[in-house]
């Protein structure tokens, strides 16, 4: 007879997504390793919606995680369809400010609340081999980087997938990654800038291959952001005059760049953007949740309230199933294929909102099933979290 399994749930991944997870399976009494790899560069600059607050609230961290080190985000400001820049301000948004997240400290804050709730946590450990054994439960290698790769073995009864966009379990098991476009960011962080900058809301700038983001960071800090297809020429090469050059060329975002310098600038980095799905969100003995399960663009400034749903969502319904439900992950997954729709829907109509340059391959390639409305509706790319619950 096999041994028992060391716990219920291993959830791999220590991002939004898998700490909410986490989090719903300890509330329910689940016996659960969260294990965080920490790997790939820091993430800046993202952002979280008011709504999002709900979310925090449901899982009884929203005090412990939004607390001093955000910087509050009063509102969206977007040059979209058109030269001129439109205002949507979060004055009367019933869930309040959102947040320019000091990403770092957002997500290790969520880390120790998991852990402080009853999970057990694996910093710098990633999870590999995961092998389906004879008695319906896993056996999963843990390497733990900070003790040069040492590896130990753990035993569960189910897997969540919270890897991010690779969703490296769920692919191991079978699922299939979907992609639905190629966008990719150029981004870098530009330094303090010498007078204090005040202004705490986002900018988006179209231009004719792409779009420009710009926000203040916690640190005072401020990034900026080009979003495009690879195979475009403004994409290639990474060098630093090129996205000089081109940052120079806006019309809204070079003003709240200058201040902080643009004489000196490195290289910009690159990140995969581009928006993607799993075929299928769960299997046997698994769950995928975050990116891992859908991944969104940018633009819609759903990333992680969408990762903080799925999770929350994922870890509700592998309770139910562990408790004999065999209904619950179909439910879930028709949650995530709501969100889905949701986001399609959204994408088209924003991107169709953009008609200056209906001949470049950017705008183009995003405008083929626009919905027939979408150039009635005001001229702001920011959806401000329809898709969520």
């Amino acid at each position: 007879m096999s041994p028992a399994p060391a716990y219920d749930v291993v959830v791999a991944g220590g991002g939004p997504a898998g700490c909410a997870a986490a989090l719903a399976l300890v509330q329910a009494g689940r016996t659960v390793l969260l294990a965080d790899a920490g790997t790939g560069p820091p993430k800046a600059g993202e952002a979280l919606v008011p709504v999002a607050r709900l979310l925090l609230a449901d899982l009884g961290v929203e005090r412990s995680v939004l607390g001093t080190g955000h910087l509050p985000c009063h509102g969206n400001l977007s040059a979209w369809g058109s030269a001129e820049l439109h205002a949507v301000d979060f004055l009367h948004d019933p869930y309040g400010h959102g947040w320019h997240l000091d990403r770092g400290l957002f997500d290790r804050r969520l880390r120790a609340a998991a852990r402080a709730a009853g999970a057990d946590l694996a910093e710098h450990t990633a999870v590999r081999r995961p092998a389906r054994q004879p008695d319906g439960t896993w056996r999963l290698a843990l390497r733990d980087r900070s003790r040069g790769d040492e590896e130990r073995t753990v035993r569960c009864r189910w897997v969540v997938d919270a890897t991010g966009r690779g969703a490296a379990i769920a692919v191991r098991a079978g699922a299939r990654r979907r992609t639905g476009d190629r966008l990719t960011a150029l981004h870098l962080t530009l330094d303090p800038a010498a007078q204090h900058d005040a202004d705490g809301r986002s900018l988006v700038e179209s231009d004719q291959d792409g779009w420009w983001y710009t926000a203040l960071l916690p640190s005072r800090r401020r990034l900026v952001a080009y979003f495009t297809d690879p195979d475009l020429p403004v994409a290639g090469g990474r060098g630093a005059e090129r996205f000089r050059d081109r940052l120079l060329a806006t019309r809204h975002v070079v003003g709240r760049a200058r201040p902080h310098g643009l004489t000196h600038l490195p290289p910009p980095r690159r990140a995969a953007a581009h928006t993607a799905h799993l075929d299928r969100v769960h299997g046997d003995g698994w769950t995928a949740a975050g990116d891992a399960a859908a991944a969104f663009d940018p633009l819609s400034s759903q990333g992680i309230l969408t990762a903080l749903y799925t999770g929350l969502s994922a870890g509700r319904a592998v309770d139910a199933r562990l408790h004999g439900d065999r209904t619950a992950l179909a439910g879930y997954a028709a949650q995530v294929a709501t969100a889905r729709t949701a986001y399609r829907h959204d994408h088209r109509v924003v991107h169709a909102r953009e008609t200056r340059w209906p001949d470049r391959p950017f705008w183009a390639r995003r405008q083929q099933h626009s919905p027939p409305d979408a150039r009635t509706l005001p001229n702001t790319p920011h959806t401000k979290g329809r898709t969520s619950p």
